[in-house]
């Protein structure tokens, strides 16, 4: 019954991003039942700017020889800052991202998860400046992912300088690239106060895939579903609300994935996520 279970899943990679390469756990992660990854991108698990083109092509064809299919790659950014003060630190995260842009084509991956960019939490830049940091990121980022036939997706996150729905989809409104999706990150949502049913119809056509995790409002985490006091089933009804049909990615991140994220979609079932698809 898990296998099937998860296969109306897609499975973030976070959790296994310190214990090995992301080909020593592929054939584990097809053998559970899943089908859809979305991959992170981390020195020693997977890491683009250490691979030439013919291990990228090796692991497309693993993949591919194992049933799986990568929906989206995704880069953890508080490694990066594409709004930093420092032009240096800039020009470097931008370098990773196009990266991990290239490594989405070679995959065939759907998409690239960013985010915004942050700010100094004590002496931000004025928010114009961070906007345009954030805009000329995308001038650069928009047509590569374009030419390397994926797309970009900006995603909620309660430590980037637009921390919630409304002030990131204006910024993307007013930037004007209706290609470029939206990552909605339920517990990111839910830490920061947003309300769910708000956020989702916000979102609007923009929406592209939904995170899952738990998590309360006094400590960030994305923990197994049932450690936090995020209202799923609230959750569900807004996505459904909105025409979302997509299952839904479960970024659980833990030192026991093996126990936590199984138990996670087992708990998601019983509410009605693994549905969500049908």
């Amino acid at each position: 019954m898990s296998a099937e279970l998860h296969a109306r899943f897609a499975l973030n990679t976070y959790s296994y991003t310190l214990h090995g390469t992301i080909g020593d756990h592929l054939p584990a992660f097809a053998a559970a039942g899943f089908r859809e990854l979305e991959l992170m991108m981390y020195p020693g698990h997977l890491w683009p700017l250490d691979m030439g083109a013919a291990e990228q092509a090796a692991l497309r064809r693993t993949v591919e020889g194992l049933g799986l299919r990568v929906r989206t790659l995704n880069q953890p950014n508080i490694d990066i800052n594409v709004t930093a003060a420092s032009p240096e630190m800039r020009r470097y995260s931008l370098d990773v991202l196009r990266s991990v842009v290239t490594l989405a084509g070679e995959l065939g991956a759907e998409g690239v998860v960013i985010g915004p960019g942050k700010a100094n939490p004590l002496l931000p830049a004025p928010m114009e400046r961070l906007v345009g940091w954030s805009f000329a990121a995308l001038d650069e980022l928009l047509p590569h992912a374009e030419s390397c036939g994926t797309r970009l997706l900006m995603e909620n996150m309660p430590f980037a300088f637009l921390p919630d729905v409304e002030g990131m989809m204006s910024a993307l409104e007013r930037y004007g690239a209706d290609q470029i999706g939206v990552v909605y990150d339920v517990a990111n949502a839910h830490f920061i106060g947003e309300d769910l049913t708000a956020g989702f119809a916000r979102v609007g056509s923009r929406l592209h895939t939904v995170h899952l995790s738990d998590t309360n409002r006094t400590a960030y985490r994305h923990a197994r579903v049932g450690a936090g006091d995020v209202d799923f089933a609230h959750a569900l009804a807004a996505a459904r609300a909105v025409g979302h049909r997509r299952p839904a990615v479960l970024e659980i991140i833990c030192d026991d994935p093996a126990d936590a994220i199984p138990d996670s979609a087992r708990r998601l079932a019983e509410l009605g996520w693994d549905s969500i698809g049908d």
